[in-house]
């Protein structure tokens, strides 16, 4: 079982627009609503492609229903730890250039003892998943350090993987993990620099590897993806397709690397697995995850080099 941890639900309303006329009135050409989170999202990814998920995290209660149906849709079960309140909402405006504006909500407030019982529900959950998967920001008034305390509490046996950013990556690296997925804009933010060219880039995964992970996967959007754990390092070139929309993309690369690494594969095939699920994701509109058929097509369209 792959374990996937949701710390920040949200429903995104994607509008696909001919252009954004900032200050002006803008027609909507279609809208679709997902009931999402980056950890659901691992968890349909990893659904999608015949793996057994489970997911869990924080829920609120005035709109838990659309996602339990979702969830029901794509055959994950959960298990959530259930807050008052409503999921926040996010919105995603695509234009016919493909370029993607997005207002963010942020999260609810959740209370001491519910984080207790996440961290006992994490205990449990993660004793049964060869891999277990927390992503995402956390909820309001929520310090960065809980990051440290969740992946504590994943069972020993269990392979980690943070898809965070910032303060809260530093601190989930406190208690050492298996793989961190950023992207490159993540990773220039969180280590405070600009990279310049490769070199660069592999000595800033190498600051991650030395804070506690044992290898890092670096996404590099439509150019494809480098892995490395220190000592090898591989780069994966993306094809060219059609970008109907970037939501979900990381989510992607992250569930198709969960699978591989469930699977015992080495780090070309983690790699190579996880960028075909990222552009098979980019080629769906309003949609959060890909198709098994789409992503298999690009996954043997591609090759993996040392460097």
């Amino acid at each position: 079982m792959i374990l996937t941890v949701c710390m920040s639900p949200s429903i995104d309303v994607t509008i696909e627009l001919d252009a954004l006329n900032v200050g002006r009135v803008n027609i909507v050409k279609s809208k679709t609503l997902s009931f999402t989170g980056k950890a659901i999202n691992v968890a349909i990814g990893v659904a999608r492609l015949g793996a057994e998920a489970h997911t869990t995290g924080f829920m609120y209660n005035e709109n838990r229903a659309m996602f339990e149906h979702a969830l029901d849709i794509e055959g994950v079960p959960f298990t959530f730890v259930w807050n008052s309140g409503r999921v926040r909402e996010n919105y995603k405006c695509i234009d016919k250039k493909s370029m993607l504006t997005e207002i963010n909500d942020v999260g609810g407030q959740v209370g001491n003892e519910k984080l207790v019982e996440l961290l006992q529900m994490i205990r449990n959950l993660s004793s049964h998943a060869e891999v277990t998967v927390i992503s995402g920001s956390l909820p309001r008034g929520v310090d960065a350090g809980y990051y440290r305390e969740l992946f504590r509490a994943v069972d020993p046996r269990s392979q980690k993987i943070v898809d965070t950013e910032g303060e809260r990556l530093f601190s989930a690296l406190e208690a050492e993990v298996d793989l961190v997925k950023p992207n490159l804009e993540e990773l220039e933010e969180t280590l405070g620099r600009e990279f310049r060219d490769k070199d660069d880039m592999l000595a800033g995964c190498g600051e991650l590897l030395e804070r506690g992970a044992k290898c890092v996967l670096l996404s590099l959007g439509k150019h494809g993806a480098v892995i490395t754990d220190g000592r090898r390092n591989f780069y994966c070139k993306s094809i060219n397709v059609a970008v109907n929309s970037t939501v979900g993309a990381g989510d992607g690369m992250v569930a198709a690397a969960a699978v591989k690494m469930k699977e015992g594969a080495d780090l070309p095939e983690i790699l190579r697995a996880g960028v075909a699920a990222g552009t098979a994701t980019v080629t769906t509109f309003g949609t959060i995850s890909f198709t098994k058929q789409k992503y298999e097509e690009i996954y043997h369209s591609l090759s993996v080099t040392e460097f």
